[in-house]
């Protein structure tokens, strides 16, 4: 029985329970600039990349949600009865009326439960926290009826031939939302921005690439972190009585993550809108020159950039850095990629050194649509962190050559939106194609149904 606060609303309204899927196979980013002939250190250093996972034609974003979808209900012992709403969040669209939702009801068959409320949430790496507010905002409302929310985030993020190709990847997270959680979402705390914008955008429903502006995205990325986040202070003066909070309100700050360079540069933009609240803090003592600076003229000014990025190093490697593993190695997973740094903080710090912290939380969907948001981990993430095992289950994870990833992504383009369709993707768990118990696409018949298979696991 949950507890219930006096307003009638369930306490610790959070995350419960959480599971990643990501690609079996990856590419190292080091071998893609030479095979790409660009400069060494381009997409390691520039961007921030070591490896990229890599999904052929036997993944789609079914596929992969069914994995983590079933993952997490044999990993967490729970029953699909138990279940009352499933909220996708995904940009990866393979169908322009069906849900995913949809097709993760086959989950469900056997337990004969198909008192299932949500659906899918576009809007490009933003619909994993849409998904994630409906599910809690149903959970603290008169129609709760008591089951779980299950929340699933995933997309497969591929690009044309070009500068955007290493900065793509995959990956899939599901989140058991319910009360008396060990992640607590902190309630009203948020500030959010949305705008019409053409920074990425996908028209074009014959590929699965995007139209993109780099330039303008990450512009637009760091433009809504400084409203979103001054916003969030707001709040939280309100709720904390603090006279003058900032960044020290926190002990650590996830990102929505294109590439992981970018993280480092929108940490360093927090501090610069802590400096224009209270330019005279000691701590800013070496940045003071930038006082009184056009908001306008610190988004484009490199030495500004510099400055912050020197100024708050020591502060981005213990409240950022360990949130960015999974990034790291795998690339950019859309809308999983926030939920993603929240895995990677609780594999790579103890749980111990958790408990009682809390969590700032930057989301960012291109066209677009941003949130900064808060959680606190209030109780033992010991199980989570247990069944997680990212450190294991990333490094038994199979490399291929930047020509064998050239080869998946022209089989991957050829097969967009074909029907009467097998799959010619390597489906062998012991040649190193998928983990066991993944999921992966046997068929296309000729009116676009798509059949499933799941490789062989332990229970």
């Amino acid at each position: 029985m949950a507890s219930i606060t006096a307003n009638g609303t369930p306490k610790n309204i959070g995350i419960l329970a959480v599971e990643i899927y990501f690609p079996k196979r990856y590419v190292e980013q080091t071998e893609l600039e030479k095979f790409d002939g660009v400069s060494s250190g381009k997409y390691t250093i520039g961007l921030g990349q070591t490896r990229m996972g890599v999904c052929d034609d036997r993944e789609d974003i079914n596929s992969i949600a069914l994995t983590v979808v079933q993952n997490l209900v044999e990993k967490y012992k729970i029953s699909y009865k138990d279940i009352g709403r499933l909220e996708v969040g995904t940009e990866t669209i393979i169908d322009k009326s069906k849900a995913v939702k949809t097709v993760l009801m086959q989950l469900f068959t056997e337990s004969g439960n198909t008192d299932v409320m949500g659906i899918d949430t576009t809007n490009a790496c933003y619909g994993g926290t849409a998904a994630l507010f409906n599910a809690v905002h149903w959970v603290e409302s008169s129609w709760w009826d008591g089951r779980y929310a299950l929340v699933v985030a995933g997309d497969i993020a591929v690009y044309a031939s070009g500068p955007a190709r290493p900065t793509g990847g995959a990956g899939c997270i599901a989140l058991l939302i319910g009360p008396n959680a060990p992640i607590v979402l902190e309630s009203g705390l948020c500030g959010t921005h949305m705008e019409h914008a053409w920074d990425f955008y996908k028209p074009d429903l014959s590929s699965e690439f995007p139209v993109v502006d780099g330039h303008v995205s990450n512009s637009f990325y760091l433009k809504s972190l400084d409203t979103c986040y001054n916003r969030y202070i707001e709040k939280l003066v309100t709720k904390d009585k603090s006279a003058k909070p900032n960044l020290g309100s926190f002990d650590y700050v996830l990102f929505h993550v294109p590439y992981c360079k970018l993280v480092q540069k929108a940490f360093a933009r927090l501090h610069f809108n802590d400096f224009v609240r209270n330019p005279d803090d000691q701590k800013f003592q070496s940045v003071s020159h930038f006082k009184g600076i056009n908001i306008e003229e610190s988004l484009v000014s490199k030495d500004l950039e510099k400055a912050f990025v020197n100024l708050s190093k020591g502060e981005y490697t213990k409240n950022v850095l360990p949130a960015l593993f999974i990034a790291t190695q795998n690339g950019n997973m859309y809308t999983a990629s926030l939920y993603g740094s929240l895995a990677s903080l609780l594999g790579e710090v103890p749980s111990e050194q958790l408990v009682g912290k809390r969590i700032g939380l930057f989301s960012y969907g291109s066209g677009l649509a941003a949130t900064f948001f808060s959680m606190k981990i209030v109780d033992s993430i010991s199980t989570i962190a247990k069944n997680l095992d990212i450190k294991n289950r990333f490094d038994s994870r199979v490399k291929i050559s930047p020509e064998q990833f050239n080869e998946i992504m022209r089989l991957r383009d050829e097969s967009h939106s074909k029907k009467d369709f097998s799959p010619v993707g390597d489906k062998s768990p012991v040649s190193g194609s998928f983990f066991e118990g993944t999921y992966y696409l046997t068929r296309i018949d000729d009116k676009w149904r798509r059949s499933y298979q799941r490789t062989p696991h332990k229970q």
